[in-house]
């Protein structure tokens, strides 16, 4: 199945200002969307921030996919012990901390994540500043052949980026605003909207987990 990279965050007062001109509930609204349309069609793969995780859990639920979702949740052993309860649910890739650095081991957290090479398509929604991080590697892992979908209208870091995008012209400029996320969604990233969901059931995922 191919994979769609979900950098999103809800900012935090204090962080450069990020919350000032961002909206959580289109945060939520965006990332809620994206995780209808994309379930059982494309992987969806985050980085298992705390806002996030929850609103990716309850459209599986909504799917009665609430243990078994394609999807996969990154990790960094830097912050064992405080992993949210959420995480549960998930396939869950750990990527080792490094030296006790929080820096570099969100570093060594992105590279793994944003290696995959299934990665086809990123999408980026509110956000501080990792999302602008995680965009520029996720350009220089992936050239500038894959598709990067900034939403303006959410604020946060990820507006930043879309306005970046946006002077380039063409379907970023045009999408800067928009709020009708799903149908964004479908068009931009190539996901008709009556393409078939595939989903695997607990028994037929443990028997292919034996095999392999």
């Amino acid at each position: 199945m191919k994979e769609i990279f979900l950098s999103a965050s809800v900012p935090v007062r204090g962080r450069g200002g990020f919350d000032e001109a961002s909206d959580p509930f289109l945060i939520q609204f965006a990332v809620r969307e994206l995780v209808t349309v994309c379930l059982g069609r494309r992987r969806i793969v985050w980085g298992g921030h705390p806002s996030i995780t929850p609103m990716v859990l309850a459209v599986c639920r909504d799917f009665g996919q609430e243990f078994n979702a394609p999807v996969v949740l990154y990790q960094s052993t830097y912050f064992e012990g405080q992993y949210p309860e959420d995480n549960q649910h998930f396939e869950t890739v750990f990527v080792e901390k490094v030296n006790e650095n929080l820096e570099d081991s969100l570093g060594a957290l992105r590279n793994a994540m944003l290696s995959r090479p299934s990665l086809e398509a990123a999408v980026f929604v509110g956000g501080m500043e990792g999302v602008l991080e995680e965009h520029d590697m996720f350009q220089r892992l992936h050239g500038e052949g894959v598709k990067v979908l900034g939403l303006g209208a959410p604020g946060g870091a990820a507006r930043i980026l879309a306005e970046r995008l946006a002077t380039r012209g063409g379907e970023a400029e045009r999408d800067l605003d928009r709020i009708d996320f799903a149908r964004l969604f479908h068009e931009r990233l190539g996901i008709a909207p009556d393409e078939l969901r595939l989903f695997q059931d607990k028994e037929s995922r443990s028997e292919d987990e034996e095999q392999g």
